[in-house]
């Protein structure tokens, strides 16, 4: 039986995420690049790049640019967005990078950690950017505040877009935060015989930034400073809405 994330970043992905726009993550990618302090030219690894927002616009910031995901569909997004190939684009697992490394840096954004079962599996990944890291490499995760998203969940949200009626019910269960998914057709007149809704789910492990915090250490790689989001605001383990981790190699 396939894993979630093998099923719920296909077509329809496109349709639920199409207002994450490129200006965002151009805004995003500009204070990263503060943060990190990375020379031109830099190697930066975006993993788990989905349709590549983030690793086109560190490519427009003068950098050298990979981008892993595992879904084939999001990916072939990215390379149509990427027409005079100046990215390269890889699918692969995260846990099983089949790069050699030498990276400057390794960003992980838009919550793409915390998708497996076992807490061994987490550390793996990170484990995996620690092997492609340069000694001196940098590593950002773009992580979700536990205790914020605990505070500020909204249990169902319902929306149109493409004449697409899609239906979010959120929930947090067994140290997960979970998102079941159902798409269907508008209804066009009363009385007409609709398909199945089609569903997918989304789960994701809550950590703690203590938590975090030793996973990295497990993995070899050291936390040098949380921001509570993306405009650099300092994090508070109750009111941030992101938990944002800078670090490296120790």
């Amino acid at each position: 039986m396939a894993e979630w994330y093998e099923h719920s970043f296909g077509e329809d992905y496109l349709l639920v995420y199409k207002h994450r726009d490129t200006q965002g993550a151009r805004r995003e990618v500009e204070r990263m690049v503060e943060w990190l302090e990375l020379p031109q030219e830099a190697k930066v690894l975006d993993l788990c790049c989905g349709m590549g927002r983030h690793s086109m616009a560190l490519v427009e910031a003068g950098f050298e640019v990979t981008g892993v995901d595992l879904s084939e569909v999001l990916l072939r997004e990215a390379r149509r967005n990427d027409p005079e190939h100046r990215v390269t684009w890889l699918q692969a697992d995260m846990r099983k990078l089949p790069l050699t490394g030498g990276f400057d840096a390794v960003v992980n954004l838009f919550s793409s950690f915390g998708y497996f079962k076992e807490d061994r599996e987490h550390i793996q990944v990170l484990r995996e950017i620690k092997r492609v890291l340069k000694p001196e490499g940098k590593f950002i995760i773009d992580y979700l505040n536990p205790r914020y998203i605990a505070d500020n969940l909204i249990p169902e949200s319902e929306r149109m877009d493409d004449g697409q009626r899609i239906v979010e019910r959120r929930m947090i269960q067994n140290g997960y935060v979970m998102k079941r998914i159902w798409i269907s057709q508008a209804a066009k007149s009363e009385g007409n015989n609709q398909e199945e809704p089609r569903e997918y789910l989304e789960r994701i492990k809550l950590y703690t930034a203590e938590q975090f915090t030793d996973m990295l250490g497990e993995a070899g790689l050291i936390l040098e400073q949380i921001y509570g989001s993306h405009a650099g605001e300092s994090y508070d383990p109750i009111l941030s809405p992101r938990m944002i981790l800078l670090g490296g190699c120790q």
